[in-house]
């Protein structure tokens, strides 16, 4: 994060350091690009993010829930070093605060933690959730929202994530041009981290600073449990009051259908 507001008259801005880099879905996402990221600096943006979100969770002088992490908040400095951007969804906690409740569902589909889409239940397990799906997706180099399939069921990018790891070969997963060059071990616990985080109930994710804790030591980790929304069939029906829906719209408003969370 790195940023200072600025005040003028009634005028209130909140001007952003330059980041000639963009933001992460732009390198993860282009194929061209891929490459130019190998896996010692996806960690390092991993570990970035993780620092940053244990900062606004923990060490802030406010609580600070982000509501809206993913690939495309995540700026990119000349070093390729991360920063997270767009507060334009946060919420702020007193520090003794651990949830809040919101009748107006707002973020982008498939980073949204699903107590978070059926009850407008919202806290730091929020952006756990969030994070791990970022986390898969740095991974693998793709989008939460791609269609994937294993034996004919069509499946989201946790959904595969997870048949990967019951069928044992979780390393599937990986972005095939950090196969040759990637830490395996490393590698398989960031996946086995991502699990965790994505998990249906929110008692079960970590907290930011056991997620640091797991992905930077030796730590033996639990078996992930069933994680939620992992089918690709649509759980929700998105409707915005300004225009259709669309994949990238920071705001979404959303309403519940039937949940399907394998």
């Amino acid at each position: 994060m790195s940023c200072a507001s600025r005040i003028q008259g009634e005028e209130k801005m909140l001007v952003y350091e330059y980041m000639p880099n963009k933001s992460l879905d732009s390198f993860i996402f282009v194929q061209s690009k891929r490459e130019l990221i190998d896996w010692k600096k996806r960690f390092e943006i991993i570990e970035g993010i993780a620092q940053g979100l244990l900062y606004l969770h923990k060490y802030s002088r406010l609580r600070i829930i982000h509501r809206d992490l993913k690939a495309g908040n995540i700026l990119l400095d000349e070093n390729l070093n991360p920063k997270i951007s767009d507060f334009g969804m946060a919420r702020i906690f007193k520090i003794n605060d651990l949830e809040g409740n919101t009748n107006q569902i707002v973020g982008t589909r498939g980073y949204m933690s699903p107590e978070y889409v059926m009850e407008g239940i919202f806290s730091v397990k929020s952006d756990v959730f969030s994070f791990g799906v970022l986390l898969l997706e740095i991974v693998s180099g793709r989008r939460i929202q791609g269609l994937l399939e294993i034996d004919g069921s069509p499946l989201n990018l946790v959904g595969y994530a997870w048949e990967l790891w019951k069928a044992g070969s979780p390393f599937e997963l990986v972005d095939p041009v950090l196969r040759e060059s990637c830490s395996k071990d490393q590698v398989l616990r960031c996946i086995h981290v991502g699990l965790l985080c994505v998990e249906d109930n929110a008692v079960d994710r970590p907290i930011m600073s056991d997620v640091i804790l797991m992905l930077t030591s030796e730590a033996q980790l639990r078996l992930p449990k069933q994680p939620a929304f992992s089918s690709a069939r649509s759980i929700v029906e998105e409707k915005s009051l300004s225009k259709p829906a669309e994949i990238d719209t920071s705001i979404n408003y959303v309403s519940l259908s039937t949940m399907d969370a394998r």
